[in-house]
This record gives structure tokens, C-alpha cells and sequence, in this order.
């Protein structure tokens, strides 16, 4: 009952002071405030603020949302001690199956793009450059010193 005053009554303060703002020809400030000071009293009509002291005042509630809670908890627990293992059972199965075989690929990695294959070929070495070319570049770069 006090709830639905209280709303009552800041809706009505609110679209006081949304005439104010019209008043002042600032239309757009005043329909915006007329909106926002709306919202209680909607939600007195609608039975939400009756809902929500029922809600508010009850231990079944209250324990009701202790049980939520707990079963929130358990849920981030077992998914952080599933982080930690591994995975599931079934992928530490899987993982362990494949260990032992040495061609499988674990079940989270990516199978190979190429097969094993012999090393390239060395490069045929270039003929050598002339000395000249960086003869003056060596010169400069031993006297800083590098």
C-alpha cells in the first residue's frame, strides 16, 4: 500500500516537472521526462510492485534464491575443476587412447598439412660478389665500431 503511494506520487512529481520544462519550450526534455516519471505508476498498474513487496518479505523467496545461488556456485566449480583436469572424461579418454598410438592426432589438435618428408635441398651457393661493392660500408661500420 505505501509502495503504490509512493509511486503514485513520484509520477505526479515527475509530470510536474515535465509542464515546467514544456513551459520553457523545451518540448523534447519534457516528453522524456513525462516518459521516465510514467514507468511507476505503470508498474503499480501492472501488479509488479505488488509482486515484488510479496516478493521482498518472503523467506520462501529469499530461499528460493539461496537455492539458486548454491546451484550457480556448483555449476562454476565444477567448470573450473573440468578447466583444470583437461576436459571431460571422455576427452581425457580419448587423449589417452591416442597417446599410445603415435599417427593419431589428439582429438583438440589439428591434423598435420604436410607428412613427414625429407629436408630441402641446400641452395647452390652464388658466385661471390666483388669485394669493391661493400668494401666502403665495411670500412665505415668498423670504425663505429659494429
Amino acid at each position: 500500500m505505501i509502495a503504490e503511494t509512493v509511486c503514485s506520487a513520484v509520477s505526479a512529481a515527475g509530470l510536474g516537472i515535465a509542464a515546467v520544462t514544456a513551459y520553457r519550450r523545451r518540448f523534447l526534455t519534457a516528453v522524456r521526462i513525462a516518459a521516465y516519471s510514467l514507468v511507476p505508476l505503470g508498474l503499480v498498474m501492472t501488479g509488479v510492485v505488488d509482486w515484488l513487496a510479496d516478493t521482498a518479505f518472503s523467506p520462501t523467496a529469499w530461499a528460493g534464491f539461496g537455492v539458486l545461488g548454491v546451484s550457480w556456485l556448483l555449476f562454476a566449480t565444477t567448470r573450473s575443476v573440468e578447466r583444470r583436469r583437461g576436459g571431460t572424461r571422455k576427452e581425457r579418454r580419448e587423449a589417452r587412447a591416442a597417446a599410445g598410438r603415435p599417427d593419431v592426432v589428439p582429438p583438440a589438435a589439428s591434423a598435420p598439412s604436410l607428412g613427414p618428408g625429407s629436408r630441402p635441398a641446400a641452395r647452390p651457393a652464388s658466385a661471390p660478389r666483388a669485394e669493391d661493392d661493400f668494401s666502403d660500408i665495411e670500412a665505415i661500420l668498423k670504425k663505429h665500431g659494429i
